[in-house]
C-alpha cells in the first residue's frame, strides 16, 4: 500500500489511532512521546523501547500506509530534517526545483493545500472543547508565543481581552515567566504557540504551568511541538510555503475561527464590553471621527 501523500507519520498515527490494536496503540504512544527521533533506531530498538514485538512494528507501519518499517523510518528521517531546517535551508529546498511560476501563484497554491490538509486533520469536537475552555469565565486565560509566533499570540490576546476578562499575555522575555506562572491557578488555560525549531523555553514554561494544574491549548505545526505531549488539546496547522519562512496563514485562520466562536457564544457580555471599550476610545480620541 502506498502512503497517503503529504501526511506526516504523526498525522497518520492520530488519524488511524482508533483502528490500531492495543499493542499497536502502545507503540504509537511511545513513538509520539519522542517524535520523530523515536523511529530512527533499528526495528528491534524501536520495538524494545515500546515494549512490543518487531512484528507489531511492521504491522503498524503497514496500517499507516507504508510498505514496511524501512519506509516508515525513511519518512521520519525526512521529517526530522525538515523540522531542524534553518531559514536558508528551507529556502534552498523549495527554490532548487521551483517551477517557472509567479511567486503569488506558488504561494497561493501552497497556502490552499495547507488549508485543505489542516482542515482534514482537525476534529470539530476538539475545536468545540477549546472554545468551551476559553469561554469559561471561571478560568483565567494566559497566552504565550515564541520568537516568530509571539505576533500570533499578541493578536489572539488582543481579541480575547475584548471578549472577556481574565486574559494575560505572557511577556516575550522568558526571564520573567516565573512571575506569570506564580499567578496561574489550577483550571486556568495556557494557550501556547510553538512551531518548528521548537523553543526550549516554551517547553519549560509549559511544564511549569502543567505542574500547577493548568490546561494547555497548543497551536503548532504538522510535526508537533514537544509541548503536544503536555497539551489537553492541539491544533496541528500546516506551515510549509515557498519561502525561507514558514507560513502563518492557516494558524491565523484557526485562531480567528476560535475567536469568532468564543465571541458568538458569549455575545451578550462581549457586546457590553465592546460598548464600554468604544466609549473609552472616544474619551482618548484614539480614532478619527468623520462628522
Amino acid at each position: 500500500m502506498e502512503p497517503v501523500p503529504d501526511l506526516t507519520v504523526a498525522e497518520r498515527i492520530r488519524g488511524r489511532f482508533e483502528s490500531l490494536t492495543r499493542a499497536e496503540r502502545q507503540l504509537a504512544n511511545a513513538m509520539l512521546e519522542t517524535y520523530p527521533v523515536s523511529g530512527l533506531g533499528s526495528i528491534t530498538v524501536v520495538a524494545e523501547a515500546s515494549g512490543v514485538s518487531p512484528p507489531t512494528v511492521v504491522r503498524m507501519a503497514k496500517k499507516l500506509g507504508f510498505g514496511g518499517f524501512h519506509d516508515l523510518q525513511a519518512a521520519m528521517r525526512a521529517e526530522l530534517e525538515a523540522i531542524i531546517s534553518n531559514s536558508i535551508t528551507k529556502h534552498d529546498l523549495w527554490a532548487e526545483n521551483a517551477p517557472d511560476t509567479h511567486i503569488l501563484n506558488l504561494f497561493a497554491d501552497a497556502v490552499m493545500e495547507n488549508m485543505r490538509q489542516t482542515l482534514r486533520q482537525i476534529s470539530p469536537d476538539v475545536f468545540n472543547d477549546v472554545v468551551a475552555l476559553l469561554s469559561d469565565k471561571g478560568r483565567a486565560v494566559h497566552v504565550v508565543g515564541g520568537r516568530i509566533t509571539r505576533s500570533l499570540a499578541d493578536y489572539f490576546f488582543t481579541h480575547m481581552q475584548v471578549i472577556r476578562n481574565g486574559v494575560t499575555l505572557v511577556a516575550s522575555n522568558s526571564n520573567t515567566w516565573p512571575h506569570f506562572v506564580l499567578n496561574m491557578q489550577a483550571g486556568d488555560v495556557l494557550v501556547v504557540f510553538d512551531i518548528r525549531r521548537y523553543e526550549h523555553d516554551i517547553l519549560r514554561l509549559a511544564k511549569m504551568a502543567k505542574s500547577k494544574g493548568v490546561d494547555l491549548v497548543l497551536f503548532t505545526d504538522q510535526w508537533g511541538s514537544p509541548v503536544a505531549k503536555l497539551a489537553s488539546h492541539s491544533f496541528h496547522c500546516r506551515i510549509e510555503a515557498p519561502s525561507a519562512w514558514d507560513s502563518s496563514v492557516v494558524t491565523l485562520f484557526i485562531v480567528e475561527a476560535v475567536i469568532a466562536a468564543v465571541e458568538t457564544g458569549t455575545w451578550e457580555e462581549t457586546k457590553d464590553r465592546m460598548k464600554t471599550l468604544e466609549q473609552l476610545f472616544d474619551q482618548t480620541k484614539m480614532f478619527r471621527k468623520f462628522k
